[in-house]
């Protein structure tokens, strides 16, 4: 391939990954989104192969191509929509790992070189590093194969600052003064630091840490990308940079916290995150899939708030059955989505989706919020602490200032729980006990199947 056809077709590929983004900004084009991106990659690999450059170990790398593709087809197909959060956490570390090793490979190959380069090198071990290790943790606190709630080292602050500054003064060190055992030191201290960036964020923060990490993988992306000389791979790392920037600076918005507060919250306290198991004494009102069934037949307006919960069940495509039936007889429905429900960032419009429910039924906060005082019943199914009116009156509470949807101005309120445990944050929510409040225990997917079925026979 001639090298202006090479030009010609990573040109095509940046404007592929732009268009791209551009459609993952919205749900109704999300899917045309992910294939033009998917498209745009494809297309940068095979150029690459094309564009005559020589590649050594040719086997290896399409052994390896091939291998990575057969895994991550599968984990993509296979795994649950609970878990993609710690997939895309995954996915994050790959990226950031792969960028850093690249720099190192580089490096040991090709010398230090230019000091500008080799600037680029040190800050793609850097950041790379930081996002692996960092992914790795937040992976492990979703997976729940370690606590989700913020973990704090002994003088965690101190040895903080002690690491990150030992970092600093490696990168610089070795940009003055290159040397092997350096590299390697800060490769070592930067793994390190992503582990203690990550361990005192905890609970609902966790996603907006994976929005931040993925920003970072970015960065390390576009820096590898300077140091290989490809532009491709400074122009996709620069985009997935910034929109993962500006990703972080919303969810924070979502949250109510400055993303400061997300990140150093737990050595004051300010964490959002917890367990607890709530107070079994205090009394609640419940009632039988009939029983709500009826509540929602004789409603002229009903909103539909969706949660991790939901997620958990799989009972998507039975919430959307529900509101169908209710369509049916004549009743307003609505979906109201919160920023940070479930466990990522558009997690239910995702799940949502899956069951296709149409686009016009959902709303976000800003729009739904207003209707909840003229609504008849609202259906919480999975959510707890994006509707827990502590995060408006507590302010010893973790979730304190985070919007959240006011589902306690409704006229009647439905909850579907498995139990009274408290949300991912640890705090009880007093809508529960509120007199309008009806709780339906059980697994959502069967509580919801029950109330389709009693639905059908009125």
């Amino acid at each position: 391939m001639s090298s202006s056809w090479s030009q010609l077709a990573n040109l095509v590929a940046a404007v592929l990954f732009i268009l791209a983004l551009k459609g993952l900004s919205s749900p109704k084009s999300a899917r045309n989104g992910n294939l033009l991106g998917a498209a745009g990659a494809l297309l940068a690999t095979v150029v690459l192969f094309f564009s005559g450059i020589k590649l050594s170990n040719l086997l290896l790398i399409i052994a390896a191509i091939l291998v990575g593709s057969a895994i991550g087809g599968i984990s993509a197909r296979r795994v649950k929509m609970t878990q993609m959060p710690q997939l895309v956490a995954l996915f994050n570390g790959v990226g950031g790992g792969a960028a850093a090793l690249i720099s190192v490979v580089e490096y040991l190959e090709a010398g230090a070189g230019e000091p500008v380069a080799l600037a680029a090198t040190v800050f793609t071990v850097v950041v790379g590093s930081i996002s692996f290790s960092g992914s790795i943790v937040t992976f492990l606190k979703l997976q729940e194969l370690m606590t989700s709630r913020p973990v704090i080292v002994p003088a965690g602050r101190f040895v903080t600052i002690l690491v990150a500054a030992a970092t600093l003064v490696a990168a610089v060190w070795l940009v003055a003064a290159p040397q092997t055992w350096l590299l390697v030191a800060l490769l070592v201290l930067s793994l390190v630091l992503g582990i203690l960036f990550v361990l005192p964020v905890g609970g609902a923060d966790v996603p907006i840490v994976i929005s931040l990490l993925n920003a970072f993988t970015g960065l390390s992306v576009a820096a590898s990308g300077y140091v290989l000389g490809n532009v491709l791979l400074i122009i996709a790392g620069t985009l997935v940079g910034a929109s993962g920037t500006l990703l972080t600076r919303e969810m924070a918005k979502a949250m109510g916290r400055p993303i400061t507060a997300t990140l150093f919250g737990a050595f004051n306290g300010t964490t959002a995150g917890g367990s607890g198991t709530g107070d079994p004494d205090r009394p609640v009102r419940s009632a039988s899939p009939n029983d709500v069934a009826i509540m929602l037949a004789y409603a002229a307006k009903v909103i539909l708030v969706p949660g991790y919960g939901l997620a958990v069940a799989q009972a998507q495509g039975t919430l959307r059955e529900l509101a169908d039936l209710l369509t049916a007889r004549g009743v307003e429905v609505d979906y109201a989505i919160h920023p940070v429900a479930g466990r990522m960032p558009g997690h239910m419009n995702v799940l949502l989706a899956e069951a296709s429910v149409p686009y016009e039924q959902l709303k976000e906060m800003d729009e739904i919020n207003p209707e909840f005082a003229m609504t008849d019943v609202v259906l919480v199914v999975g959510a707890n602490d994006v509707v827990n009116p502590a995060a408006r009156t507590d302010k010893s509470a973790p979730i304190y200032g985070m919007p959240i949807l006011n589902v306690d101005q409704a006229q009647q309120v439905v909850f579907l729980k498995r139990s009274m445990r408290p949300g991912f944050a640890g705090i009880e929510n007093e809508v529960l006990f509120d007199p309008k409040t009806t709780l339906l225990f059980g697994d959502a997917k069967d509580s919801l199947t029950k109330v389709v079925a009693a639905l059908k026979a009125l």
